[in-house]
């Protein structure tokens, strides 16, 4: 594994996504700006207009740009390839977003229990949840065509259909607080528990299985699929990434740097893992 610098250390490296550009497109939390690391390892960065905006989670559009949550200014933004910009009023601390089998933008409202939904033209609506302070956090389009969402101080995972129709289902643990989640090549959601230090597993009928981590004290946080089964998380408090594969057993992977704080997960371009970390860089492990 290495590491390429790819920013200032306060700028905050968290979300990251591969582009259709071949690109791999990161939000720089603290810093305001999306960076762009290109498969030479050349890096662009674009300020956003608002440095204290927070650009939280980022995933490719439907229409062939970036879209980003705006965490702290209450807004989603969006860049397209060639870097302009333009951004959308919401509310709620947008923090998850993913891209629905409609065709649609579908993200997370943390601070408003809902799920809203963006059309590429901006027309934004939204859907109440169930709960009350659930502090809902990431999404991810499910093979069922619904979006799937953890509910962080829930416990719980919930389900929204295209139409709007939400269910919420309870985890078996007490304080899992739910953060990362993804549609694993298996068809199932697969999602960690930053609170009891687990991997999580729902079915599309709702059967849950929980796999503990060596260390419960990790706090895994965001987690993606890998194509050849199982998947890929980061564990914050650990300094790690590991791999699960589909029966349960894990493999953890040190990060070079001591207290890197590694966020966000993604299989990039090239087929590697590649982790977005806070102190400004990306981590980077050939498969």
């Amino acid at each position: 594994m290495r590491e390429i610098t790819i920013t200032d250390p306060a700028a905050g490296p968290y979300g990251l996504v591969p582009g259709p550009d071949g690109g791999l497109w990161i939000t720089l939390v603290h810093g305001g700006r999306i960076a762009r690391l290109g498969p030479d390892e050349t890096v662009e960065e674009h300020p956003l207009d608002n440095p204290a905006c927070g650009p939280s989670i980022i995933t490719a559009g439907p229409d062939g740009a970036l879209w980003f949550t705006r965490n702290r200014d209450d807004r989603i933004g969006r860049i397209t390839t060639d870097g302009k910009q333009s951004s959308f009023t919401v509310r709620g601390a947008p923090f998850g977003i993913a891209t629905g089998a409609d065709g649609a933008l579908w993200f997370t409202e943390m601070n408003a229990d809902a799920i809203g939904r963006i059309t590429p033209e901006g027309a934004v609506t939204e859907f109440p949840l169930p709960v009350t302070d659930g502090f809902v956090s990431m999404i991810t389009p499910g093979a069922d065509d619904a979006l799937w969402f953890t509910v962080n101080q829930a416990d719980a995972i919930g389900r929204i259909t295209l139409d709007g129709q939400v269910t919420l289902q309870p985890l078996p643990t007490e304080g899992a607080a739910p953060v990362g989640i993804t549609l694993g090549a298996d068809n199932a959601i697969w999602f960690v528990e930053i609170g009891a230090g687990q991997v999580g597993r729902i079915t599309t009928d709702g059967t849950i299985t929980e796999f503990p981590l060596p260390d419960r004290a990790a706090r895994p946080h965001a987690i993606t699929a890998d194509p050849s089964g199982g998947c890929w998380l980061t564990e914050w408090a650990a300094n790690r990434i590991a791999h699960i594969d589909p029966s349960g057993a894990i493999e953890e992977h040190d990060l070079p740097t001591p207290s890197s704080e590694p966020h966000g997960i993604t299989i990039g371009p090239d087929g590697a893992v590649w982790s977005a970390l806070e102190t400004g860089a990306l981590a980077h492990l050939p498969r």
